[in-house]
Order: C-alpha cells, then structure tokens, then sequence
C-alpha cells in the first residue's frame, strides 16, 4: 500500500535529519550532466531555498583536468569557492586521484573537500593531503573485513552502493540492513550511492529502488538497538504515511546519532527528494 496523499498533518523533521544529505551526483548516471551544466545547476542549488540539504559536487577524476575552466566561467566575484568532493571508482589507480586533487587544489574558484574511492588494505598509502577519505567496501566476508579495518578511523567513512549497475546487483533489505549493523556495531559512519531517488521502497521503471525514508528509520533503529529482523522490515515497507510520520517523530538528540552514522548519499538530481520531503511536508516549502 503506498498512499497517493497523506492522511494526517506530518510534524515536521527535526532539520538536522537533512544537513547537507544530499550530495550532488548529477554527472553520474543516470543523470549523466554535462560538466558545465552540472557546475551550473549546483551553483543554482547551494543559493536555493534548500541548499543547507545539499552537499558538494561529486566529480570523476577525470573531470578534474577540465573543472577550473568551467568553474571559472561561470562564476563571479561574488561566488563562493565550490565545494567539490572527487570520486573514483574501484579500478581506477590511486596515482590519478592523487594527481587530480593536485590538479582540483591548484584550481581558482574551487574546494576539495573530499575523496571517494575503493577500500584496498592500501588506502593509508594515498598521499591525499588529509583530505575525508570515503572507501566503498565490498560484499560478503570481504565487507566485514573492510569496516574491521575502518573502525576508530576519524579519517576515513564507508560507503556502500545501494543501487544496481552492470557489475553490482541491487542489495536487498536483509544485505542492506546487515551493512547497516555492521557499520553501526563498529561505529564506522558511513554514505550510500545509487538508486535513493525517492522517500519509499519501490518497484519502478528502473527496477528495484531502496527509500530514503526507509533508510533513515532503519538507522534510527540501528542506533537505538534493533536488530536484523526489524531493520529489514522497515526497509521493505512502502507505506508512505507511515513512513512519513515515524520520521517526523525523531527528536533532535535521536536524528544528531542518525547523522554521525549515515553522513550523506549520492543523487544525480537532488531536488527529486528534496522535492518529495516538500511535498509530504517533513520540510517546510523549499
């Protein structure tokens, strides 16, 4: 059951659920924005109504070479650095991200804030100039392994990709909600990627999708002590008034400890939820 409107009035979220959540994914499919448009479009959203919910610009290392043109262009005296967080996939060598933070530091107009990048038993090699450090962790035995080695680092956060590409099927509830445990057992925060389009668990056009709302509340509950069994629930239902209510319901202390353990995700279009959290009104008019 996924109601069409709500039912009641919601409470509105505590703002701090949504801080800087949404990091701005937009060259990344599916959206696969233009450089210069996506440099726009962000500028666009960090002087908007909703920009405290968005985070930096995530760019592939090899966009780096051709950012400080386009962000030169098409700022002013009076605009602020932008704030740009690069990522590399896994494969990519650690010597290009090196190269391209060289490349993104020297650049006017431009803030490197952090970097994304596979989890290796290498990662402390990286010469990365201190920069936050986010390592995207496997699957199974290796993923335990990986956020074993994560715990107690202030340098360094997860991230685990909650949405399918050609090389990585979707993760259902239960492995979600076992990356979720394990995160939070470890006190290793973490940000997810891919396919949190949208407020609710849902089948779309795309295939399988994971909810925002979803994923928050089952933090919620990981945090306060649930287990396996009720984080998977959570995930997997789709009523939206429901799930719209439960959130509106968390305190300022509880959605301070849902942040410090799930710190952000990737959306290639962040007004889509942000747009959503309007209109169910956990947010006030953005």
């Amino acid at each position: 059951m996924t109601p069409s409107s709500p039912t009641a009035t919601p409470r509105v979220a505590d703002p701090a659920l949504f801080e800087r959540l949404v990091d701005d994914a937009a060259v990344f499919p599916p959206g696969n924005a233009p450089l210069d448009e996506a440099v726009r479009l962000h500028r666009f959203h960090r002087a908007a109504g909703y920009a405290s919910m968005v985070g930096p610009l995530l760019l592939p290392v090899s966009a780096a070479a051709g950012l400080e043109d386009v962000a030169g262009r098409s700022a002013s005296s009076l605009t602020p650095d932008l704030d740009v967080a690069l990522v590399a996939r896994p494969g990519v060598p650690t010597a290009e991200v090196e190269t391209a933070v060289t490349v993104l530091e020297a650049a006017s107009g431009v803030t490197v804030v952090g970097v994304e990048m596979a989890w290796s038993r290498q990662w402390r090699n990286a010469h990365l100039g201190g920069l936050r450090l986010t390592l995207e962790v496997p699957r199974g035995e290796a993923q335990l392994t990986a956020l074993d080695d994560l715990r107690g680092e202030s340098a360094a956060q997860a991230k685990f990709r909650t949405g399918a590409t050609p090389t990585w099927h979707w993760p259902d509830e239960a492995e979600l909600a076992a990356f979720v445990l394990a995160s939070v057992e470890r006190a290793v925060p973490f940000k997810l990627t891919g396919g949190l389009h949208h407020l609710v668990r849902g089948t779309r056009d795309e295939g399988e999708q994971h909810g925002l709302l979803n994923v928050l509340l089952a933090v919620h509950l990981a945090v306060t002590g649930a287990g396996h069994e009720a984080l998977t629930t959570v995930l997997g239902e789709r009523d939206t008034d429901s799930l719209v209510q439960r959130t509106g319901l968390i305190g300022p202390d509880e959605a301070k400890a849902v942040r410090t353990t799930f710190t952000a995700y990737g959306c290639c279009e962040v007004t889509d939820p942000i747009g959503e959290l309007t209109t169910r009104r956990l947010i006030e008019g953005a």
